[in-house]
């Protein structure tokens, strides 16, 4: 059994992932301007004591941190791998990630509670004020959503900030189409259906953000990769028989990493290994596999009936 390692330089720096421009900066935009929403809705939902506008606000105060630790984790993951952490803090993106859905979760619980006990007991409240607090909040979480639109593809900590400030902007919406409703006709009980409706919506948008997360942090295969993929992909390759042992997994919520075993004829030489292996590296890299750490087997070794 033939054993071909990386050096330490084309295990960390041979491939990149693609580029996220501006992630930063859309980050500290969205957490300034939701953190000011975010104090305009508690003052005016304590004023007029509407449940709508201090549910969206508490969702949103969640959104603001959960945004400050997105940003952090991007930070940690530039880091420089060491010895104790071999792959950097790259996984930070991650777990940051699985927090920002298990919280939103609860603050799931906590809409739906108080909204029960209001819907029961609905109390006069200004409509007019709270939809035009409401309609502050679409300008603002929509404008901040459009921060991350062209990188939400990219990345998973992206996506699911995009999201949020989406999910936040039709909140926004309901909750002024609510308030004009509530000063036309006194339906007060407008107020605890909408934050119902707006625990619903947070549930739906973080439903797939949970599983994806909670996915990556157990190692699981990433989305949109598959191991037949990979199979499939890596044995188009001229002079690779068979690819097996396959292990493949998120190091980060931009980048993938594999092992595998790769089988050649048992004639091939050191120079013809290393170039296959070099073009399985490159086939792997267009599956957004960028760190691979490949062990070449001769077709007659006895490892290479084990296909996994």
């Amino acid at each position: 059994m033939l054993q071909h390692n990386h050096t330490p330089n084309d295990e960390l720096h041979s491939h990149h992932a693609e580029p996220l421009t501006n992630v930063g900066t859309a980050f500290v935009y969205g957490i300034i301007l939701n953190f000011l929403f975010v104090i305009i809705e508690i003052i005016a939902g304590l004023y007029v004591n509407s449940l709508s506008l201090l549910s969206d606000a508490g969702h949103n105060l969640a959104d603001v941190a959960l945004l400050a630790l997105s940003l952090l984790a991007f930070r940690l993951a530039k880091a420089k791998p060491n010895e104790q952490y071999t792959y950097g803090y790259s996984k930070t993106t991650i777990l940051v990630a699985l927090l920002n859905a298990v919280v939103l979760l609860v603050s799931i619980g906590a809409i739906v509670y108080e909204a029960a006990h209001r819907f029961f007991n609905p109390e006069p409240l200004p409509g007019k004020m709270i939809a035009l607090v409401a309609g502050i909040g679409i300008i603002i979480n929509s404008s901040t959503a459009l921060l991350f639109f062209r990188q939400k593809d990219k990345d998973l900590n992206v996506k699911s900030a995009y999201l949020h400030l989406l999910s936040d902007a039709m909140v926004s919406f309901a909750i002024v189409i609510g308030g004009i409703i509530m000063f036309y006709t006194n339906y007060f009980w407008i107020d605890a259906a909408l934050s119902m409706l707006i625990a619903i919506v947070i549930l739906m948008t973080t439903w797939n953000l949970l599983k994806s997360s909670l996915r990556l942090s157990m190692d699981a295969v990433p989305d949109n990769i598959t191991i037949e993929k990979v199979k499939a992909e890596a044995e188009k390759v001229e002079g690779v028989k068979n690819i097996h042992h396959i292990h493949l997994w998120a190091i980060s919520t931009t980048r993938n990493a594999l092992t595998a075993h790769v089988v050649v004829d048992k004639n091939k030489s050191l120079v013809q290994i290393e170039n296959i292996k070099q073009q399985v590296k490159h086939t792997l890299e267009h599956l957004n596999i960028h760190h691979a750490t490949l062990e070449v087997e001769p077709d007659n070794d006895s490892c290479a009936d084990e296909v996994h």
